[in-house]
């Protein structure tokens, strides 16, 4: 035994030549995290090399729930593409839908009146608000706060509540047209809005001061999951994410798009890319789109809800019941049996998760003939296992609750 004892100490102390294979081994767990563990707030897997309650490294498995939205778009008219965009990041679904009719007026060389811009503003506004909502709300639901988001939960039924006046819908709401809005605002949704506008803020400074001073909630997320300026630009990160390491990119500043440039508001930036940055980015953004929503409200323009493009824009239905030009536009923009013009375009809007761009070649056909999603969720979750090796089990969940991985805007 003792002859034994000092051979091992020898091994170990470098006293002589050894091999690896002669050097005691690390035993490590495997976990699987997902892809039905609630914790990961959707179908995704990651495989973690655990010692102890210690992350030593990760492998993230995606595609759990891909549908092949690109291929479903190429074999689908136009306007019939809305239906797919909803269903990507499902907590803004409208910036989804806007996002994606912009780039087929870019195609036609439509250009939409003032109204139809602020219109879509108002929503697409709303909806990132509701997108922060749940993202912050949750994070603090992983820090074992659920005060903050059965607060703001109200709030947030108060958006789907805008959503149902305009279109009928509350999650996937199919919202606007090529070419505007289905429908003018009516009366009660201006009742709506201003109504949530009143009461918003006092609730949600509640909220705020539920989380950002909280003692608890500060040591879970400072210094966790952080990353840096220069790392998050080599993984292409886009959105609040990458304002967090203070890059103060936002695709509605460099490149407005629909009237963005007459609005003033400011792009919030944080410092150390982790978890308490990104909360507070997101925090301080629902406060700009506020603003945003105010400015649209105070000079909405006069005019119509729409542009004069019968090939794609459904006519009135009462038009369709009495006048034969109306009924030969509505068969056809419904059946499908409108050529667009040959063209490769790209449009992008500030999502809920960053930039969301769609990549369009048309062959001059009824259908695209190549499409891409640029999803920012697919983009920055790469960056996740960099984020939590080294990390505690549980500082994972809130790095993947920080982020605010969505995996339908995720896998497709």
């Amino acid at each position: 035994m003792e002859q034994e004892l000092t051979k091992k100490t020898n091994i170990l102390e470098g006293s002589s030549p050894v091999s690896l294979d002669q050097l005691p081994q690390q035993d490590y767990n495997i976990l699987n995290l997902g892809p039905t563990h609630p914790a990961t707030h959707g179908i995704f897997q990651n495989v973690l090399k655990m010692d102890g309650e210690k992350i030593i490294d990760a492998e993230p498995t995606i595609g759990y729930i891909h549908r092949a939205f690109e291929k479903i778009a190429e074999n689908r008219p136009f306007y019939q593409v809305t239906t797919l965009t909803d269903r990507l990041n499902y907590c803004s679904s409208p910036i989804n839908n806007m996002g994606w009719h912009m780039t087929v007026e870019k195609l036609l060389g439509v250009k939409t009146t003032k109204k139809v811009d602020y219109m879509r503003v108002i929503i697409m506004e709303l909806a990132r608000i509701s997108d922060h909502l749940i993202c912050n709300s949750v994070l603090g639901v992983d820090t074992g706060a659920l005060t903050g988001f059965t607060y703001v939960f109200q709030l947030r039924e108060k958006i789907y509540d805008i959503y149902e006046e305009v279109c009928g819908a509350r999650l996937t709401t199919n919202i606007g047209r090529i070419g505007g809005m289905e429908r003018d605002f009516t009366p009660k949704f201006w009742q709506k809005l201003k109504e949530f506008l009143d009461e918003f803020p006092k609730i949600f400074n509640e909220f705020d001061s539920l989380l950002t001073r909280n003692r608890i909630f500060f040591d879970r997320t400072k210094n966790v999951g952080g990353i840096s300026a220069e790392r998050a630009l080599n993984y292409g990160f886009t959105g609040p994410n990458l304002r967090a390491t203070g890059v103060d990119y936002d695709v509605r500043a460099m490149n407005p798009y629909s009237s963005y440039q007459d609005f003033e508001f400011e792009v919030p930036v944080g410092e150390t890319g982790d978890c308490y940055d990104r909360f507070l980015v997101r925090n301080e953004e629902i406060r700009q789109s506020i603003k945003i929503i105010e400015q649209a409200m105070k000079n909405m323009p006069e005019g119509r809800h729409f542009v004069d493009v019968p090939e794609f824009y459904l006519p009135p239905k009462q038009d369709v019941y009495t006048k034969m030009e109306a009924l030969i536009w509505h068969f056809k923009i419904v059946m499908g049996e409108v050529d667009v013009p040959v063209g490769e375009v790209y449009h992008s809007v500030e999502g809920g998760n960053g930039e969301l761009g769609y990549y369009l070649v048309s062959d001059g056909g009824r259908q695209a003939y190549r499409l891409h999603f640029r999803r920012p969720c697919f983009i920055f979750y790469q960056a996740y296992p960099e984020l939590i090796k080294g990390s505690m089990l549980s500082d994972a969940i809130l790095t993947m609750s920080s982020l605010n991985v969505i995996a339908g805007e995720l896998d497709a």
